[in-house]
């Protein structure tokens, strides 16, 4: 039996998700939503977590109830071809599958199972969009500092908590709007925001 937690913030798709693993008799299924921030002994044990891309938190994330992996958790995470920041972060997180959210039903099962063994399951229609999720154009500063301009943060708030000048602030975005091809910082922040970046 295959212990498998699927992880999504939203209540109707975490519960289809779940019936439909449990359509394999394999696999002993519940699910959480991304906020339940349990202490490690609440945990149930799981083998296998199945988790909404949406849902993981990496550098310059603001969700507010983001699901943290620990190490050694077996990651299947359910993300799609057009937001390749997501999947970097999903594979630089250690996720062992990766799974297209267009794919078919039993996909996502012959993931589980796959994963469940300690081996990678890549789908194919996410291997050129995770390439292209390497070619992350901006440092970790320039992320940070448009991480918290999406956020409505003014520019003199953005150089106190990053304890930076304001001039330097400015001129982070400014590369950071050029490096995107952006019109401006919320032409920025969108662009960013639809590859799965912040």
């Amino acid at each position: 039996m295959v212990r498998t937690v699927v992880v999504h913030d939203e209540e109707l798709l975490r519960s289809a998700l779940v019936q439909l693993l449990r359509s394999d008799a394999a696999l002993e299924v519940s699910s959480m939503s991304p906020g339940a921030d349990l202490p490690d002994r609440d945990v149930p044990p799981t083998d296998v977590w199945v988790v909404d891309g949406d849902c993981l938190w990496g550098p310059g994330q603001t969700h507010d109830a983001p699901f943290r992996a620990r190490q050694g958790d077996r990651l299947v995470v359910l993300t799609t071809a057009r937001r390749p920041g997501i999947l970097r972060r999903a594979f630089d997180g250690g996720a062992l599958g990766l799974v297209d959210k267009n794919a078919p039903a039993r996909r996502l099962i012959t993931a589980v199972h796959t994963v469940a063994k300690g081996e990678r399951f890549l789908d194919e229609t996410l291997t050129v969009a995770l390439l292209e999720g390497a070619e992350m154009p901006l440092t970790t500063r320039e992320l940070s500092v448009l991480s918290l301009a999406s956020q409505g943060a003014p520019l003199t708030e953005i150089a106190a908590r990053l304890h930076l000048s304001r001039g330097t602030v400015r001129n982070y975005m400014a590369t950071a709007i050029r490096k995107v091809g952006a019109r401006n910082r919320v032409d920025a922040i969108r662009i960013l925001q639809s590859a799965g970046w912040t």
